[in-house]
């Protein structure tokens, strides 16, 4: 890859922060109580936020789980990467540039790159992917599996949780029956901090550490006395009206009832659950954010003890939201803020003033180049992704005007070749390439996505100009990119 180790005077060797990259998957941004949603605890996260940046309007570019990550994790679009949907061939990265440049890296947890084991940059992998694998490598063997099997446990999974007799009511939300170390996300944090703990510093190289729990994702599956606590609060539900259904474009409508016929995840969807079911669903996801976030602390903890931060950056963020049952469907694979729109933190104290918001648009991949900049390596002129940095230490910096998302085919979206989304501060348009059929919003009035202006001849011109903006910014894509497009593989 373009790029490479900058060895000047603006970063010495002494400089170069650890870079700590803690990543869920499936986390909404409704998830942190100092954002404002207080029937959430998560005092770690909070943490974070007061003595850190937080970008309150960053974007993820995909709508499922790998295409979100290899832009988070080169700098690129998807169309640009080629990765559209999970299991596409992922097998590069920008932590190869830091490992060149003289990084330790590590993973532990996450990744989702395909084939699940393949490099990316990294040195050492620790690998733990789906909880519910059904579908790509269904039969890998990962470390949380190792452990289990060592130990004499059979993890809970879909095929059992197809013998409940409430399996098709559950919304995909059981319990944690097992012991309460081997959940998946308790697992990963535990082991995070044992590597931490346990492996000497490198007194010659900093630290790129990614950890990535498996969770919220679903199952939602938290243990039993979380799930207790959330089950005993209220949560806003968004009410989801025949209307708005009606006004969904076809492949969204095809997806609803496909998600009703293939329990993706372990989760069998409902046109339309109760309020009972939706919040029990609620519940227990949320109990499950409050875990990580009990587990980021642990791993705050180690690494303060351990020395790493003294000079360290941490990123915090997920990979694409979940909507809960919000709009009337299961999961992701849809182009609502909830989806798209992604918690963001970075914290050094060091370096950055802390209790800041930033509002304007950016997208999630946003950060990579500023961490390669933090680092001293030289982003790929290619890229796509815009530094960070300057917002970051309160520079004058240029926000985004339009945030981009990207979706192909797959064994869920199954009705459109392509979707793709293109958000303004104030406007959202869905486009699929092989239907008339479309989404629009004004999100001043309509900042809950409800109103599908698509259809409505007054807003035949803002529809225009947004179609004008997605066809500039993939021929300007493609030219900017054609070198790497022609290097990389």
């Amino acid at each position: 890859p373009e790029g490479g180790w900058r060895d000047d005077a603006q970063v010495t060797s002494a400089d170069r922060p650890n870079i700590i990259f803690i990543i869920t998957d499936q986390q909404r941004f409704d998830t942190i109580r100092s954002l404002g949603y207080d029937y959430i605890d998560t005092p770690n996260l909070d943490r974070l936020v007061r003595e850190g940046v937080t970008f309150t309007g960053c974007h993820v570019t995909a709508a499922s789980c790998a295409p979100s990550r290899a832009s988070l994790f080169t700098g690129y679009y998807p169309h640009t990467t080629g990765i559209l949907k999970n299991a596409d061939d992922w097998n590069h990265s920008w932590i190869e540039q830091l490992r060149d440049s003289g990084y330790r890296t590590i993973n532990i947890g996450k990744m989702h790159s395909y084939p699940y084991h393949t490099p990316l940059g990294f040195e050492e992998r620790y690998v733990v992917e789906n909880k519910d694998r059904y579908l790509e490598e269904r039969y890998y063997f990962d470390e949380w599996d190792k452990a289990l099997r060592a130990r004499g446990i059979v993890k809970q999974q879909r095929e059992f949780y197809r013998k409940k007799p409430d399996y098709h009511e559950s919304l995909g939300a059981f319990t944690w029956e097992l012991p309460a170390d081997t959940h998946p996300d308790n697992f990963v944090g535990d082991m995070a901090t044992h590597w931490i703990r346990t492996k000497p510093c490198d007194e010659e190289r900093p630290l790129f550490l990614e950890i990535g729990f498996p969770g919220p994702h679903p199952p939602y599956d938290p243990t039993p006395d979380m799930a207790q606590k959330y089950m005993e609060r209220e949560f806003p539900l968004q009410p989801v009206t025949q209307d708005e259904l009606d006004s969904q474009p076809a492949p969204y409508k095809a997806m609803r009832q496909h998600n009703t016929e293939v329990d993706h995840d372990s989760v069998v969807h409902i046109l339309d659950p109760t309020e009972e079911q939706r919040h029990r669903q609620r519940a227990y996801y949320m109990a499950n954010v409050e875990m990580i976030d009990t587990k980021v602390g642990e791993i705050l903890q180690a690494l303060e003890d351990k020395g790493y931060l003294e000079n360290a950056v941490v990123v915090f963020t997920s990979d694409h939201g979940d909507c809960l049952t919000d709009h009337g469907h299961s999961q992701k694979w849809t182009m609502y803020d909830t989806i798209t729109r992604m918690p963001m933190i970075v914290w050094s104290p060091q370096r950055f003033d802390g209790d800041r918001r930033v509002e304007s648009l950016c997208q999630q991949m946003d950060i990579g180049p500023a961490l390669l900049e933090l680092a001293g390596v030289a982003p790929a002129p290619t890229m796509e992704a815009r530094s960070l940095l300057p917002v970051l230490q309160g520079d004058d910096w240029q926000p985004r005007q339009y945030v981009f998302a990207e979706h192909g085919r797959d064994g869920i979206l199954q009705e459109t070749e392509f979707m793709t989304m293109v958000r303004s501060d104030d406007w959202k348009l869905v486009h699929f390439v092989d239907c008339g059929e479309g989404q629009l919003f004004d999100l001043r009035s309509d900042p809950d996505e409800v109103v599908n202006l698509w259809d409505d001849a007054a807003y035949v011109a803002n529809r225009r100009e947004l179609l004008d903006v997605l066809r500039d910014w993939r021929i300007t894509s493609d030219v900017h990119t054609a070198g790497w497009s022609a290097t990389w593989r």
